[in-house]
């Protein structure tokens, strides 16, 4: 019982030992907290500088940004010596449905059986390829 009093003892000892230390620490705290009063009033000056160094980079992505929605994407789907593109395709399955402004369009092309099916906000159906 005398090792299990002492054991106790050394851990409320080592307890104590960080709460002094924090309470010395305590104190230094204070003392740097007008120098961070300082700081922000620099780093006003410098922000509206970077802002408007920053402007001119925003232009810049937006004329990228232009360039890239100007490439032009199609899917043909050639067979038997035909061609049809994907845009077609879509259009004969709304047509085929019957719903003037479909939330959800899903075409499968099955060239070895020449058929289309499509799902039009679940309504399923099918047409010939060719």
């Amino acid at each position: 019982m005398a090792d299990v009093k002492k054991t106790a003892e050394a851990a409320v000892a080592e307890v104590k030992a960080p709460e002094k230390a924090a309470e010395k620490k305590a104190p230094a705290k204070k003392a740097a907290a007008p120098k961070k009063a300082a700081a922000p009033k620099k780093a006003a000056a410098k922000k509206p500088a970077e802002k408007k160094a920053a402007a001119p980079k925003k232009a810049a992505e937006k004329k990228t940004a232009a360039k890239k929605t100007a490439a032009s994407e199609n899917v043909y789907v050639q067979y038997r010596g035909s061609e049809i593109t994907s845009a077609d395709l879509i259009a004969k399955a709304k047509k085929a449905s019957g719903i003037k402004s479909p939330k959800t369009v899903n075409v499968y092309v099955k060239p070895e059986e020449n058929k289309v099916y499509y799902v039009v906000d679940n309504n399923a159906g099918s047409f010939d390829l060719v």
